[in-house]
């Protein structure tokens, strides 16, 4: 009898010695997917474009903290440091690389040839060399775009319809963002030859370069500047919008976030609705679903913002068509 219990005991015992391994397995917290989102810029600047990628996101099933988690590198208005964040994304075998700048997409590109890669971009993803069609991308790569065919010559037409008189105008670019800079460059020198205009075409890369740059619009009799829509220059809205305010200089950009800083325009696709469908297809990849067989999103909401309060101090009279278009005036 005794030796019937001790048989029972060391029974018993060895099971629950069997079942430990499992519960102790089932107890250790399951590992998330990994988005590696590297940013050309600071993170204080994404606060809405960072809501809207995380609703796309959530419309998909996907609450960062929750079944999939996110890690965010920041270049900090460094282009030259997003190879070895984005060659670093791909070390760590990320589920998804997101690249929100023409800038980071290319270093994406370059890094990987197989891990999925979600960007926004301002320009023309063929052009840029980063899908073979819009409907088909055929790779690794998809994403969204502000792409339309208007946007570029409209930046000319508006800034003239605003300064009227003017017979020449100039453009700032980044030349270390050829691929978007010659891009931009080309398609508004064409604008200016078909509207009689003269295009002056003004480089900056780093800080002290925009200071030179408003000179030269001076010094060139420029009527108004055109700002394109490089992700550095993004980074430093509240610097632009504050030099055009002392040099008097009219002014578009490609974003809302110059004019509420200060600057007289802005005309360009909803970011909003772009970094939605970038959170979206990032919640599809992640299902399983192909960048190759997701068509590349062009922004179909156009909004123009004017600061009324910036004209009056530049002394023009905005005409009342561009208040009736504008989505917003702020005063």
């Amino acid at each position: 009898m005794l030796d019937m219990k001790r048989r029972e005991f060391i029974s018993l015992l060895g099971g629950a010695a069997a079942a430990w391994p499992l519960t102790a397995r089932a107890q250790q917290p399951r590992k998330l997917p990994t988005i590696g989102f590297v940013g050309s810029d600071s993170p204080d600047l994404y606060v809405d474009r960072l809501r809207a990628f995380r609703l796309g996101l959530k419309s998909t099933g996907f609450v960062e903290g929750q079944n999939v988690a996110v890690e965010y590198l920041w270049a900090e208005g460094r282009n030259d440091k997003l190879p070895a964040l984005t060659a670093d994304l791909v070390h760590r075998q990320v589920a998804v690389i997101v690249a929100p700048t023409t800038p980071s997409v290319l270093a994406a590109k370059t890094a990987t040839e197989t891990t999925p890669v979600v960007f926004f971009v301002a320009g023309d993803p063929i052009d840029l060399g980063l899908v073979a069609s819009l409907g088909r991308p055929g790779g690794n790569l998809t994403g969204a775009t502000t792409l339309t065919l208007e946007v570029g010559p409209k930046w000319l037409q508006l800034l003239h319809e605003m300064v009227p008189n003017a017979t020449s105008l100039a453009l700032l670019i980044n030349p270390t963002s050829p691929n978007l800079a010659e891009t931009q460059s080309r398609d508004l020198q064409a604008a200016a030859r078909r509207s009689g205009l003269q295009l002056h075409v003004l480089h900056a890369s780093t800080d002290p370069d925009f200071e030179t740059a408003f000179e030269s619009v001076a010094r060139l009799r420029a009527g108004g500047l055109v700002i394109s829509s490089d992700s550095f220059f993004f980074s430093r809205s509240d610097q632009l919008a504050k030099l055009a305010a002392r040099h008097a200089v009219p002014t578009i950009f490609g974003f809302r976030e110059f004019v509420a800083a200060g600057g007289l325009m802005s005309y360009g696709g909803s970011l909003a609705e772009s970094f939605r469908w970038v959170g979206v297809y990032t919640g599809r990849i992640l299902k399983g679903e192909k960048p190759a067989d997701l068509p590349v999103q062009q922004s179909t909401k156009i909004e123009l913002f004017i600061n009324l309060k910036t004209a009056q101090a530049l002394g023009l009279e905005v005409p009342p068509t561009l208040l009736t278009r504008a989505d917003e005036v702020i005063e």
